[in-house]
């Protein structure tokens, strides 16, 4: 791979694959924290700064450019780029919760915008590390969910407000962009659209 995210004067993106447990920054901050891997566990490049955040217990899609600007225009809640996740909750997910997905629901910060929500089929996906808890006796069924919005754990407070708590979380899409073809802890490099 490249050691430049800039190739003739065009701004590059990194298109990541993070892998579950893994901190969305390059240096630990906290003692808390102290033995966590980082983005720099997987990505050498210099000057490279992820474009928005995903919780170290979920897993998919990360954007990263040395493009300043480039980074606040993805990053920017004002720009309302949307990002796909897909979904794995505790339970058969019902048409009742989804409908109250798709019209926004009331978090302790307010109510959310609507989403693109509907049950999926288990997708294709590669092993979780450590894998979730599951309960013998609850079934877990998968969502595809759509916000244009970045609340702080917002997907998973949204699927446990509606009675359907969070086991995995895998971002699959931010804009155009998608994870197709990236590997667990991989990276491609691509061009920035505008």
């Amino acid at each position: 791979m490249s050691k430049t995210a800039i190739i003739g004067g065009m701004a590059q993106i990194l298109l990541f694959n993070k892998p579950f447990n893994v901190l969305c920054q390059f240096t630990e901050e906290t003692n808390s924290r102290q033995g966590s891997r980082t983005l720099a566990d997987f990505i050498q490049i210099k000057h490279v700064y992820p474009a928005g955040r995903l919780d170290k217990d979920s897993e998919g899609l990360v954007l990263l450019t040395d493009d300043g600007k480039l980074q606040h225009r993805i990053a920017s809640p004002e720009r309302k780029m949307s990002k796909s996740y897909w979904v794995q909750v505790e339970g058969d997910i019902d048409d009742e919760a989804i409908s109250k997905l798709q019209r926004g629901v009331t978090l302790k910060d307010g109510l959310t915008r609507p989403a693109e929500a509907k049950k999926i089929p288990t997708p294709q996906l590669w092993p979780r590390t450590p894998p979730i808890r599951e309960r013998k006796n609850i079934p877990t069924s998968w969502l595809s969910l759509t916000i244009a919005e970045g609340k702080n754990r917002q997907v998973r407070r949204m699927t446990a407000a509606v009675g359907f708590p969070t086991l995995r979380l895998v971002r699959y899409r931010i804009g155009s962009w998608t994870l197709d073809g990236i590997e667990p802890g991989q990276y491609i490099i691509t061009q920035a659209k505008d």
